[in-house]
């Protein structure tokens, strides 16, 4: 069966045919009927886990940067047109952007997830060791071929429920485009994705079943092409006729170095050259350094990247080179999460509990972190209490996601999920081990049923989308959102094109085929689980790519 055919069927047995109900009432829905819902919402997620899983291993398999995810929001919106929502696609000026609408009235609950992976992440899933499926080949090395998979999970229960007991409310779906590079969601809020939103649902794959309220720990950032002209001649038989905007490149990198020992220590800044010129006889006329500065408030970002264009303009002059316009690769703001929802989602996630890893799904982490030389404590068996946030004065930066730009524009709650292994590097090979294995199936199939009840809470609890927003009133009292994206930025929809393009056709021999097969570890004729042999080969010669 397809996983569309799959999305669409009903769950035989599960009570779920159509009756007459109560309307709901201005109240909202009695705790009784409430219970009970959320009861058949958890049975039919559990019902849907063969096809949380493919659709997990599906997007797993494609292995898609930022804004080249193309066969992934192919899959997701053909699945979702099938189930009955409406889908506009190219929403923000992202040819991977869309939004997908189902149901009519309040409340509108906007539910997303990110979509792309991390280069040279390519790797084979259940095998604990590293071991690409295409060398050089991009991969899930963060996780998130998992996300839109449980919410989808989560979304379809409860849709079936709202038809049965006419519940009032529209389900907005919407994906994290180019997470890695900052680059979508401010777009998406530009382009007024979230304009009607009551409330928005962010699910993350983690190593444990969260969420969190207030200032998320980490960073805002910018994310800044600064690009240099300059003039050519022959490096070595007329140098002096030539301006090297290498020269003007290496030394903003050479400047801000020394400037760093006078920024805050809660910033972060990093940056790659991306053209460096074309041959090393020829004095470089072009040349262009990507910037990410990272800070704790929106005011401390804009002030680090004053201070980056500054570093450029003296390189500039140094070298009698030209600084051009920069160009805004990426955005986001400091996250900040709504206190309501997430007290009312760790309620969800109590009720339901972490997933049951069996001695398999055990031994696999172990064997990981292990090869990674870090701490041995396996899966992680223990949900997470919600603690308060660490103020920001407290705060020492880190990581960055652009959903913050969601958080300042609607009541935003997160859904971390236990579908990884605790320890690991991040942004890194080892992350996409569990990726399309029975870890990441059980913990979203555990965090879909979470995730239903709090669908549920919010479409039949009037009361707490009114504390979300008045929470929400008092969260932008004084700050207000103003986006990083100047009027001129637009969505730099030619990042990762020529890796995909060289990656993808031998990418694509390796899609994973559900019709044919169960699992991906099943297409790959992967056991599970495979760890280092005590010959010290990768798989003791069991898996190949």
């Amino acid at each position: 069966m397809s996983l569309v055919a799959w999305g669409r069927e009903v769950v035989a047995g599960s009570a779920l045919a159509l009756v007459a109900v109560a309307p709901l009432g201005a109240q909202g829905l009695a705790p009784e009927r409430l219970a009970r819902l959320k009861a058949e919402a958890h049975a039919d997620v559990e019902a849907r886990k063969l096809f949380t899983a493919q659709l997990i291993d599906q997007l797993f398999s494609y292995g898609e940067l930022g804004f080249q995810e193309l066969e992934t929001s192919r899959t997701l919106v053909t699945l979702l047109r099938k189930n009955g929502f409406t889908v506009e696609e190219g929403t923000g000026g992202l040819p991977t952007g869309w939004v997908a609408r189902w149901g009519s009235g309040r409340p509108v609950i906007a539910i997303g997830s990110d979509l792309d992976g991390i280069p040279q992440a390519s790797q084979m899933p259940g095998v604990a060791c590293r071991l690409p499926i295409v060398p050089g080949a991009p991969g899930h090395g963060e996780g998130h071929n998992s996300g839109q998979a449980m919410n989808l999970t989560a979304i379809l229960a409860v849709k079936r429920l709202m038809e049965r007991e006419r519940l009032p409310g529209t389900l907005v779906v919407w994906p994290g485009v180019a997470e890695e590079q900052l680059g979508g969601k401010a777009h998406l809020v530009r382009a007024g994705a979230f304009r009607d939103a009551d409330i928005a649902i962010f699910s993350h794959v983690s190593d444990s079943l969260s969420t969190a309220w207030g200032q998320a720990r980490g960073s805002g950032l910018v994310s800044v092409l600064y690009s240099f002209e300059g003039k050519a001649a022959h490096a070595a038989g007329a140098p002096w006729r030539g301006r090297s905007a290498l020269d003007a490149a290496t030394l903003m990198e050479v400047g801000w170095n020394f400037r760093r020992e006078h920024i805050r220590f809660q910033s972060r800044s990093h940056s790659v050259i991306v053209d460096g010129g074309d041959q090393p006889n020829v004095v470089p006329t072009t040349a262009s350094i990507w910037w990410y500065f990272r800070e704790l408030e929106p005011k401390l970002i804009r002030e680090l990247w004053a201070v980056g264009d500054s570093v450029a303009q003296g390189a500039a002059m140094m070298t009698g080179t030209t600084l051009q316009p920069t160009r805004l690769l990426g955005s986001a703001w400091p996250a900040h999460y709504n206190r309501p929802l997430a007290r009312a989602l760790t309620a969800n996630m109590l009720a339901v509990g972490m997933p049951e890893w069996d001695d398999r799904d055990q031994q696999l982490a172990r064997a990981v972190q292990k090869e990674l030389g870090v701490k041995e404590t396996g899966l992680v068996t223990k949900i997470d209490t919600l603690a308060p946030p660490v103020p920001v004065e407290k705060q020492t930066g880190g990581g960055s996601d652009d959903i913050g730009d969601v958080s300042w524009s609607v009541p935003t709650v997160p859904v971390y999920f236990p579908s990884n292994i605790p320890n690991l590097p991040g942004h890194h090979w080892s992350n996409a081990i569990a990726m399309a294995t029975p870890i990441a199936h059980k913990g979203a199939t555990q965090a879909a049923k979470a995730l239903a009840g709090l669908l549920l809470d919010v479409l039949g609890t009037p009361a707490l989308v009114d504390s979300a927003k008045a929470y929400f009133a008092e969260q932008t009292k004084e700050v207000k959102y103003e986006p990083f994206l100047r009027p001129e930025d637009r969505p730099p929809t030619h990042l990762n094109a020529a890796i995909m393009a060289k990656y993808r056709p031998e990418l694509r021999k390796k899609y994973f085929d559900p019709s044919k097969h169960r699992s991906y570890m099943e297409q790959l004729g992967i056991p599970y689980p495979t760890v280092r042999g005590a010959d010290g080969s990768c798989g003791g010669g069991g898996a190949q790519p």
